[in-house]
Order: structure tokens, then sequence, then C-alpha cells
């Protein structure tokens, strides 16, 4: 259901993030000012680059095909900006670093019709996407792929199942590198009932509070991370069981910024 629901939601292609030229397409017509700031806009929450130069906004309006890019004096756009823009800071060829303040953010939002922002989930968006593109394992990155697109629309508690299934699976390939009998012990010790594992498919009757337990156990996770996880555990099940429960940005963020710490690494 979960799954659905975020699938359904998004108007791009689940696999691959939005471009510059996608993201611009909408006010090709409007002025330079507008196309100046989206590119702002664009690479601080899509490419996680907070400030760039008069050059590097010339050479992405070049790529994403805006008319005119060569010729604009995007200088003169940033100058006549003003409380939309800011340069607080130089590059090491003392070029002025150009971001975005509050007010601009907030006018590229309601330019090109945007929710309301949520800066620390589009750090984790930035995060993540890098994340899944280094994981070897299909399972673990259709499960980070899947985190991805429901935090892209907002729907964090879909965001925090996936996501927690995919660090298990990671955490899960880790325990297995430390051999299955020592990893069937070490979880017999903490569930009797448990068949041995031999397979990771043999992890689907191995409860994930069990799991965490043994790998703990095995050394592969020390007391503090152990007790992190083992409160994401209890956030990741608030949010997959029907309730009224619903975690906020900040909530989620952490929940993102503990599980990246611990099983990703």
């Amino acid at each position: 259901m979960l799954s659905k629901r975020c699938l359904s939601a998004p108007p791009k292609q689940p696999d691959r993030m939005m471009t510059l030229v996608e993201f611009i397409a909408p006010i090709k017509r409007s002025s330079q000012r507008d196309k100046c700031l989206a590119v702002l806009y664009y690479f601080e929450h899509y490419k996680g680059t907070p400030a760039m130069t008069v050059a590097e906004v010339r050479a992405a309006l070049g790529q994403a095909r805006v008319q005119g890019a060569k010729q604009m004096n995007v200088a003169q756009v940033f100058s006549g900006a003003g409380h939309h823009v800011d340069a607080d800071e130089t590059d090491e060829k003392g070029h002025k670093q150009w971001h975005l303040t509050e007010t601009g953010s907030s006018a590229v939002r309601t330019t090109l019709g945007l929710p309301v922002d949520q800066p620390e989930i589009a750090m984790d968006v930035s995060s993540l996407r890098s994340i899944a593109a280094k994981l070897s394992d299909e399972v673990a990155r259709q499960y980070v792929e899947e985190a991805l697109l429901c935090l892209r629309v907002g729907a964090l508690r879909a965001a925090i199942v996936f996501l927690w299934s995919g660090g298990m699976r990671q955490l899960q390939n880790k325990a297995a590198a430390s051999g299955w009998s020592e990893l069937s012990a070490a979880i017999l010790k903490h569930d009797s009932r448990v068949k041995p594992v031999r397979k990771v498919e043999d992890f689907a009757q191995v409860k994930d509070s069990v799991m965490l337990l043994a790998i703990r156990e095995l050394g592969i996770i020390d007391k503090g991370q152990w007790t992190m996880l083992d409160s994401a555990l209890g956030l990741r099940n608030q949010s997959g069981h029907p309730s009224k429960y619903s975690p906020g940005a900040k909530k989620a963020s952490a929940f993102i910024e503990d599980l990246i710490g611990i099983a990703f690494v």
C-alpha cells in the first residue's frame, strides 16, 4: 500500500532525479531573474551546492538550453535581485559566491508552484541519492530508492519504513560476512525458536529486534549504535502500523542520519 501511494505521486521518473532542463522548463518565458534564481535553487536542493559564481550560473543556464544564456549578464541580474540573493563569501579566485536568501527561496517556490520547503529533507534526499548510487546489493538499493521517492513527495512514514528495510538488508550482509554458524549462534542466544540461518532469505524469520541484539553480540555495532538503532526501530514500527502518529521533518531527518551513519558505511 505504501509503495503504490508513493509511486503515484511524483510527476517525474522514480529512478532518476529531475534535470535542470525539466526544472526550468515551466519558466522558459519568464524573466532572466526568475531563471537565475531557479538555477541557484536547483543546485542547492538537488545537487547540494549552496552557492555559485556568476560563471557557474551562466554555464548551468547554457546546459539547460536557456536561450541567450551566453550573453546574459548574470552579475547584473543578481545585483538587481535585491534581498532575494546574497554573496557574503568568495571562492579561491575572489569571485562572489551567490546564494538564495529565505525570501529568494520562497519566491522560487511561488514561481514554480513548489511545496513549502523542508531543508532537512532536501539534504536527506541528496545524501540518500549518493548512497543508492553506490550500493551493490540490488535489494538494498531498491529500498533506498523507494525511500527517496517517498521523501520527495513528503511521505515521511513510508520513507522511514522503506529506508529501515534497506538498512537492515545492509546489516544482514555485514552479519553474513561473520560466518553463518557464528551468526546463527548469536541469534539463537536471543531467540531459541529461530532456525539456523544459512542464507540471506533466512533472515525473514528473524525479528529485527533480535537481529540488532545478534549483530551487537558479534561486534558489528557497539552499545551506542545499538541504542540508536533500537530507537530507530521504534520509530519504524510507529510509522509502519496504522495510527495517528506522523513524524515531522526533523524527526525523520534524525532517523535517516542515524541509519546512514551505522548501516550504510
